[in-house]
């Protein structure tokens, strides 16, 4: 399993978001370099953005393709792409960022 992961679910449907790409972004100065994408699986999780890289301190980014992902449900909606940016201080801890979202709104914390 990554070190980062994350769980989408879709409060306006009440179940998990599957289908829902999520890529992780690295800070390297002040441009984003991609380190791994996936989709989230039928429970809403993705556990293998990092693969078998090793976590390093600093700023990543999440970025949900939420605009996709209710477009193949047929659901206007008013955010296109989510992103969730966060700092790692401890390498050696794991990541879990989870989203709750709807056509309208989302939210986000730290996960265990």
């Amino acid at each position: 399993m990554s070190a980062i992961t994350t769980h989408v679910l879709d409060t306006s449907r009440g179940c998990p978001a599957s289908g829902l790409r999520v890529e992780l972004q690295i800070r390297s100065g002040s441009e984003w370099k991609s380190l791994g994408a996936g989709l989230t699986d039928s429970n809403g999780r993705c556990a293998t953005l990092l693969g078998e890289q090793e976590l390093q301190k600093g700023g990543y980014r999440l970025l949900f393709d939420a605009g996709s992902y209710f477009k193949k449900l047929r659901t206007e909606t008013f955010y296109s792409e989510i992103p969730i940016v966060f700092e790692i201080g401890s390498p050696d801890a794991h990541y879990h960022v989870p989203l709750l979202i709807s056509p309208f709104g989302y939210s986000t914390y730290r996960g265990s």
